[in-house]
Parts: structure tokens; C-alpha cells; sequence
């Protein structure tokens, strides 16, 4: 599995807001898209996955050329995205949920409990409330319910837009440490988040986004550590500094579960 972007430019009614993004994900990468509010990251995981048209260059995934494909055709060429915010339908039961994200390869129902099964076993909360309202949950079990839905379609690129929103420290812990796992399992991710040392401690490879445009690019460590992204991130310079410099407890366990100590 591979995406390469060369290029990209999109955005809403006459402005574009992103501008000639190149940026790659493979197989097996978590790879982090880091950036201020308005930066541009939740745009571009739209433009990916065809929410948002394409105004110039190319999107490839797999070797195919997709920029001109429908969001379910590149659903079902395995892309998913989960939304920021959740986007759960909270009147809908747990199961109800997990089960409309497999819908993009047919309503064939052996297969749809069998992969709502394989979910639950990676997200046993959500085992013990499947006939719950989802709107009952609390702000992480929506969370790994969203999660868990994108799962459903059994995607080879997995894209999610601020999955520790909102959420309490150690929620934050347990979605980080779940996409540490779901890397493991060979899945590719690509993460839109403003909480830039957790994201850059487990990733790969990170882009910074500035403006619609990528501004730095490099291994995850290295950017964590990086006085440019400091000098770039947010604008905060010596206050990104000092967190770059400072390398928190909980950054340092996520990145020893992705190096596997």
C-alpha cells in the first residue's frame, strides 16, 4: 500500500486552502500531519478521501491515480477516514454504528458480524454495549466507536482527524496507544492532530503544515526534537521549544511502544 500526493491544491469556493502538497504513506507508517487551527490538515484528509474535489495535481494510491474517483470508490479501494468530532449517529445503537461502516462492500450479513466480531475484539468497551445507544457513551467510547466503524470497511489506509479531541489525559493515552497497535497490525495511518509531541512521538514521519502548504517534513523523532518546528509550529517558537526540549513522560512511553521495548 502507498499514497503519494505531488502537487495537491484544493479547497472552498474561490480559495484554495492547500496549495501544491506533496507528502507520502506506506504501508505499515503512522505517519503525523501536525499544524495550527486553520492550518490546512483537515482539508487536506478531506481532499484524500474526496469529500473535497481536487483543484490540481495528483493523488496516487497503490500506483492508481484517484483525484477523479468518488469518495466510495476510494472507500472501496481502502481508504477511510474518521471525522474530527466523531460524527457518530448518537441515536443509533453501538452495533448499528460499527455496522453501517462496512456497508461499502455490500450488506452481506455473516460478514458484516464477523467483522463487527473482529472489532469488538480489539475494542472490548464497546463489546459490552453494543445494544446501547451511542449517544449514552462517553466522549472516548464515541471516539473508539468512530474508530472502530472506519475499521469496519477494512481499510489499508486509515485516516483520522484529531482523535484525542476533547478527551481527558488518559483517554489521549489509550487512542495513541491503540493507533501504536494498529500500526503493528500492518494498517497504514495517517494522523491530523494538534497535540503535536504525542503524535510526532509515535510517528514515523510527520509533515508540518503552515498555511495550506508543508512547511518542514522528516522522522517523527527528529521533528519532535527539531528547533525548526519550534520556530514554525503554531508561530509559539520558545513555547513549542521548550515541549520539543522537554520531552514529556507520556511522549516518551508512546514512542518505546513504536520502537517495541
Amino acid at each position: 500500500m502507498s499514497l503519494e500526493l505531488s502537487g495537491v491544491s484544493a479547497g472552498y469556493g474561490g480559495m484554495d486552502v492547500i496549495r501544491d502538497i506533496a507528502l507520502e504513506v506506506r504501508a505499515g507508517e503512522i505517519v503525523a500531519l501536525v499544524g495550527a487551527n486553520g492550518a490546512g490538515k483537515s482539508t487536506l484528509l478531506k481532499t484524500i478521501s474526496g469529500i473535497i474535489p481536487t483543484r490540481t495535481g495528483c493523488i496516487l494510491f497503490e500506483g492508481e491515480r484517484i483525484e477523479a474517483l468518488p469518495t466510495a470508490a476510494r472507500m472501496r479501494r481502502g481508504i477511510a477516514q474518521v471525522p474530527e468530532g466523531r460524527q457518530i449517529f448518537a441515536s443509533l445503537t453501538v452495533s448499528e454504528n460499527l455496522e453501517l461502516g462496512a456497508y461499502i462492500h455490500g450488506r452481506d450479513t455473516d460478514e458484516i458480524k464477523a467483522r463487527r466480531d473482529e472489532i469488538v475484539a480489539q475494542f472490548p468497551a464497546l463489546g459490552e454495549r453494543l445494544s446501547e445507544i451511542a449517544g449514552n457513551l462517553s466522549g472516548g467510547q464515541q471516539q473508539m466507536l468512530a474508530i472502530g466503524r472506519g475499521l469496519m470497511s477494512r481499510p489499508k489506509l486509515l485516516m483520522l482527524d484529531e482523535p484525542s479531541l476533547g478527551l481527558a489525559p488518559r483517554l489521549v493515552t489509550q487512542i495513541f496507544e491503540m493507533i501504536v497497535a494498529l500500526r503493528a497490525k500492518g494498517l497504514a495511518v495517517l494522523l491530523s492532530e494538534q497535540n503535536a509531541q504525542l503524535s510526532l512521538a509515535i510517528a514515523d514521519r510527520g509533515y508540518v503544515i503552515e498555511n495550506g502548504r508543508v512547511a518542514l517534513s522528516g522522522a517523527g523523532p527528529e521533528l519532535l526534537q527539531s528547533k525548526d518546528v519550534a520556530d514554525r509550529y503554531l508561530g509559539v517558537g520558545t513555547q513549542f521549544a521548550a515541549a520539543a526540549g522537554t520531552e514529556t513522560n507520556l511522549s516518551k512511553r508512546l514512542r518505546s511502544l513504536t520502537r517495541g521495548d
